[in-house]
C-alpha cells in the first residue's frame, strides 16, 4: 500500500507521501483551484471553489438560511451552529452523487468558502450582509460556531471551512482591485484581526482566503505581515487567494510587473491555491529562478493535507451514505424557519403589533419588495424548492381581507407607465381601504452586493446613501400621509433610515424562503420579535467618516460619538424583560432577570464592559450574551461567561495586554447607552470589578 494511503500515519505524512511522488509540474498543476487528476496516482480532478455563506450556494436546490447577517441578529452561536451543520450535510449528500457521475465541476466540492468575517465597519458596504456585523466578539462567536458545523467532529473533516477575506477588507467595492487600506497596529489588534484569530485557535478552520486590496501597501494575498499572524496563531491548513486577487498585484496594485512575478511573489509568501489563472505562470517562475521547487512542494503539501482531512483518499468514509433526501427536507426547513423568525428585529413599536384580527379586518400590504423572491435570498444563495414571500405569508395566515399593490418599482421611478410614479395612486386607493397597512420596502442583493457600478444611487455593490430609493421615499411618504395605521417592515443586509416613525418598524434583513411565513407569525403574534442589530444603525450618511477611511475614529457603537439612530445590540420584544441585578465571580456573570410583560418570551440577555485604562475603546465593548426564553412573571438567574480577553486593552503598538484593574460590567437586554435606554424603556444594571 502507497504510503499516502495510510490512514494510520498523519494527515501531514500522508500529504508529504502524495506529495513526493508527483512531479513537480504536476504539483504545480494542482495549485490552481481547478485542480486537475493525476490519474497514475489515483488523485481525481477537483475543483476547490464551493460557496457556503447561508446554505449551499451555486450548486441548484438547496436548504437556505437568513444572510449572514440575518444570524447575526440572532445572537444564538448555537443556532448558527445548526445551520452550519445542515449545510454541511448538505453538501456532503450532493457531493456524494457528484463523484458518483465523475462531476467534478466548480460549487460541487467539499472546501467551503465561507464564513465571512470581515468587520462590517460601514453601513454602505454591499457586502456587509455577508458578515456577522461590526462587533469583533459577535463575530467571532458566530464564526467559531459557523466553522465547528461546517467541519464536525468526525473522524475526517465533513467539509472544510474558509475564513475570509483576510483582512481589513470591507468596501469600497468599486475599488478594491487597487486599494491600499491603511490601517494602524492598534485598530489592526482590537478590531480587524481578532475573529480570524481566533477562528483558528479555537475553531480549527482548514482555510483562509486573502482579501483583494493591499493592506498598508502589501498585497493581501501576498502580506508578509498577515502571514506572520497565521504562523504565530499556528495555523495549519491551506491559504487561498480571492477570485482573480493575484492578477490584480500587477494589472492594478503595480507591485510586480507581470503574471509570471505576480504568480512568484503571491507562492513565495505563502498563498497555496490560486482562485483564478495566474498559477498557470508558476513554471515560468520556476524557470525563471522567482521561486523554487520548494515553495511549490510545500504549498502541494498544503491542500494535500486538506484533502486527505476531508477522507478523499481513504476509500470509504462516514460520510458517504449521507442521500440527496435530507437536501431540503422538512426538518431542514423547520431550521430555516426558525432562524429566520429569531432574526427579524422590532425597531419601532407603538403598540400597534401584533396584530389584533378582533379590530382588523383588511390588511394592505403594499411595497416592492411584498411578493420579491429575490429579497429573501440576498447574494452568495442557493436555491430554495419553494419560496413565501411577504404577500403569501401574511395570505396564508391572516384570516381576513388582504389587498396588495405594488407601489413603486425598487428604485425606478416607474414600472410600467410613461410617467414616473405610475403605480403611486394605486397603492394610496388600496391603502385607504385597509385598516392597517404592511408596507414592505429596502433593498435585495440585485443593488446591495459585490463590485458593482457605483456611478448609480443603487447598482450592484455599494450604496451611496443609508436611506431607500428615492422611488420608496416617495412611496413611504404618501401612505404615511393617508392617516392609517402603518406597519413598515423593511428587507435589507445593512443600516437603513425610513427617515419616518411608522406605527411599527421591522428590520427583516433577506430572511430566506421561509421569510414570509416567519414575518406573518411576527405580525399577528404567533411568534414574538427577539432580533437584535449586529451593526449600529446611523441617522445621516453626510455625518459618516469617508468610505475609504480604515480608522475605526466614530465608526461602530464602540467608537460612536454621535449619528446614532438605533444602536447596536437593541431590538425589542411583546414583553417587557429586565434585567435587576448582575454579579461576578470568576469568569462568569450572574444575572437576575424577570419578565414583567404579559407573554412567554425569547430574549437576548447582553453583557458589556467598560474599561477606564488609556487604551480602552471610548465607549463599552460586548463581551457576552446568552439567548433565553422566560414565561410571563418568571424570574432567573442567567450565568453567562465573561472571558479573560474582555478585561484587555491594546496599546499603539498593537500590544494587547490588561493595563488597568478597574472595570464596570453592565447587563440587560440591550447597550447601557441612553438611545437604547429611551427606546427600550429599560436601563441597564452594573457591577464594578477591580482585579
Amino acid at each position: 500500500m502507497e504510503k499516502y494511503l495510510d490512514t494510520t500515519l498523519s494527515a501531514q505524512e500522508r500529504a508529504e507521501a502524495l506529495t513526493d511522488a508527483m512531479t513537480t509540474e504536476e504539483q504545480a498543476s494542482q495549485l490552481r483551484y481547478d485542480s486537475p487528476a493525476v490519474k497514475r496516482l489515483g488523485i481525481p480532478a477537483y475543483n476547490w471553489w464551493n460557496e457556503a455563506l447561508h446554505g449551499l450556494a451555486r450548486s441548484g436546490v438547496a436548504t437556505m438560511f437568513p444572510q449572514a447577517i440575518g444570524l447575526a441578529a440572532m445572537f444564538s452561536p448555537e443556532l448558527t451552529k445548526r445551520a452550519a451543520e445542515i449545510t454541511a450535510d448538505e453538501t456532503r449528500a450532493k457531493y456524494n452523487v457528484y463523484q458518483k457521475y465523475e462531476d467534478y465541476d466548480i460549487y460541487k466540492g467539499l472546501t467551503l468558502w465561507s464564513p465571512n468575517i470581515n468587520i462590517f465597519r460601514d453601513p454602505r458596504w454591499g457586502r456587509g450582509q455577508e458578515t456577522y456585523g461590526e462587533d469583533p466578539f459577535l463575530t467571532a462567536e458566530n464564526g467559531k460556531a459557523f466553522v465547528k458545523g461546517l467541519q464536525g467532529k468526525g473522524e475526517v473533516l465533513k467539509t472544510a471551512a474558509c475564513a475570509k477575506h483576510f483582512a481589513v477588507h470591507s468596501g469600497p467595492e468599486n475599488i478594491r482591485h487597487k486599494f491600499n487600506a491603511v490601517v494602524t497596529e492598534k485598530d489592526m489588534e482590537e478590531t480587524y484581526l481578532p475573529a480570524f484569530e481566533e477562528l483558528v485557535k479555537e475553531a480549527d478552520v482548514e482555510g483562509i482566503m486573502g482579501a483583494y486590496n493591499r493592506v498598508n501597501g502589501e498585497a493581501a494575498c501576498a502580506s508578509t505581515y498577515l502571514m506572520n499572524k497565521l504562523k504565530k496563531w499556528g495555523f495549519d491548513g491551506y491559504f487561498v487567494s480571492d477570485c482573480y486577487a493575484i492578477r490584480d498585484f500587477h494589472e492594478y496594485h503595480g507591485l510586480t510587473g507581470n503574471s509570471v512575478e505576480s504568480a512568484a511573489l503571491a507562492l513565495t509568501t505563502g498563498c497555496d491555491v490560486n482562485c483564478g489563472c495566474t498559477y498557470m505562470n508558476l513554471l515560468a517562475a520556476l524557470e525563471d529562478g522567482l521561486v523554487t521547487k520548494e515553495h511549490i512542494r510545500n504549498a502541494c503539501v498544503h491542500i494535500m493535507r486538506t484533502r486527505i482531512r476531508l477522507g478523499m483518499f481513504d476509500g470509504e468514509t462516514e460520510f458517504d451514505n449521507i442521500p440527496l433526501s435530507i437536501v431540503s427536507c422538512k426538518e431542514h426547513k423547520a431550521v430555516s424557519l426558525e432562524c429566520a423568525e429569531k432574526s427579524v428585529v422590532m425597531l419601532r413599536n407603538n403598540g400597534i403589533l401584533p396584530l389584533d384580527e378582533k379590530k382588523i379586518k383588511t390588511v394592505a400590504v403594499i411595497g416592492p419588495n411584498s411578493m420579491s423572491q429575490s429579497v429573501l435570498e440576498g447574494n452568495y444563495s442557493g436555491i430554495a424548492d419553494k419560496y413565501v414571500t411577504f404577500l403569501e405569508g401574511i395570505q396564508n395566515r391572516f384570516n381576513g381581507r388582504v389587498i396588495f399593490a405594488e407601489g413603486c418599482h425598487l428604485y425606478k421611478d416607474r414600472i410600467h407607465g410613461l410617467i414616473p410614479g405610475d403605480r403611486y395612486v394605486e397603492a394610496q386607493a388600496v391603502a385607504e381601504s385597509a385598516d392597517a397597512v404592511i408596507l414592505c420596502v429596502g433593498l435585495d442583493a440585485t443593488i446591495e452586493g459585490e463590485d458593482g457600478d457605483t456611478n448609480n444611487e443603487f447598482s450592484l455593490g455599494d450604496k451611496k446613501d443609508i436611506r431607500l430609493p428615492e422611488s420608496q421615499r416617495i412611496l413611504v411618504d404618501k401612505i404615511m400621509k393617508i392617516g392609517k395605521p402603518v406597519i413598515i417592515v423593511c428587507a435589507a443586509g445593512s443600516a437603513i433610515n425610513v427617515e419616518c416613525e411608522p406605527d411599527a418598524l421591522l428590520h427583516v434583513w433577506y430572511p430566506g424562503p421561509e421569510g414570509g411565513t416567519a414575518l406573518a407569525k411576527i405580525l399577528f403574534g404567533d411568534v414574538s420579535p427577539s432580533g437584535k442589530l449586529p451593526v449600529t444603525f446611523y441617522e445621516k450618511t453626510e455625518l459618516l467618516p469617508e468610505f475609504t477611511e480604515y480608522s475605526m475614529k466614530n465608526r461602530t457603537y464602540r467608537y460612536a460619538e454621535n449619528n446614532v439612530l438605533f444602536p447596536f445590540g437593541y431590538g425589542l420584544t411583546y414583553s417587557k424583560v429586565v434585567c435587576t441585578e448582575v454579579k461576578y465571580e470568576n469568569g462568569t456573570a450572574f444575572v437576575t432577570v424577570e419578565n414583567r410583560g404579559l407573554r412567554c418570551v425569547e430574549e437576548v440577555i447582553q453583557l458589556y464592559i467598560k474599561d477606564y485604562c488609556e487604551y480602552a475603546v471610548p465607549n463599552v465593548s460586548l463581551c457576552g450574551f446568552k439567548r433565553i426564553k422566560t414565561d410571563v412573571g418568571e424570574k432567573l438567574t442567567v450565568e453567562i461567561p465573561v472571558p479573560e480577553k474582555a478585561f484587555t486593552a491594546v496599546d499603539n503598538n498593537g500590544t494587547r495586554q490588561r493595563f488597568g484593574n478597574k472595570f464596570t460590567l453592565f447587563a440587560g437586554t440591550h447597550q447601557p447607552d441612553p438611545i437604547s435606554e429611551k427606546l427600550s424603556e429599560s436601563k441597564c444594571v452594573s457591577t464594578e470589578i477591580i482585579l
